[in-house]
């Protein structure tokens, strides 16, 4: 379940800056993440749920500057596939964890619930 979750979430994060990234530049200039943003489906149903406070805030244009002042790490201007790598591999981190979280909830909910059952016998 985890291998094909991360699996799944690195190939929807490399499409999504492949669509983000309009000139095939190899980075993604404020423009091109603004004009994604604002049309992008795809872009912008990732960049929702990808777990990576940072790259959410490009969907937020009071918060776009700073986010993008974040995730260009080397200060070229552009957020470039390293950066944009590094940012997502925090946001799947999170969501490793995040899901670790609720499998550990639903075996308590699921061991209380056999301890309910066998107590009723």
């Amino acid at each position: 379940e985890i291998a094909e979750f991360t699996g799944e979430f690195l190939s929807a994060a490399r499409q999504c800056f492949q669509l983000i990234d309009k000139d095939h530049g190899g980075s993604l200039s404020k423009q091109e993440i603004v004009d994604a943003v604002r049309s992008d489906q795809t872009v912008i149903r990732f960049l929702t749920t990808c777990g990576e406070d940072n790259l959410t805030f490009l969907l937020h244009p009071p918060r776009l500057q700073k986010a993008l002042e974040i995730l260009d790490t080397d200060k070229s201007g552009e957020v470039d596939i390293d950066e944009w790598e590094e940012a997502i591999n925090r946001g799947l981190a999170k969501r490793l964890q995040q899901m670790s979280e609720e499998r550990a909830r639903a075996a308590r909910a699921a061991a209380a619930e056999d301890e309910e059952f066998s107590a009723e016998f």
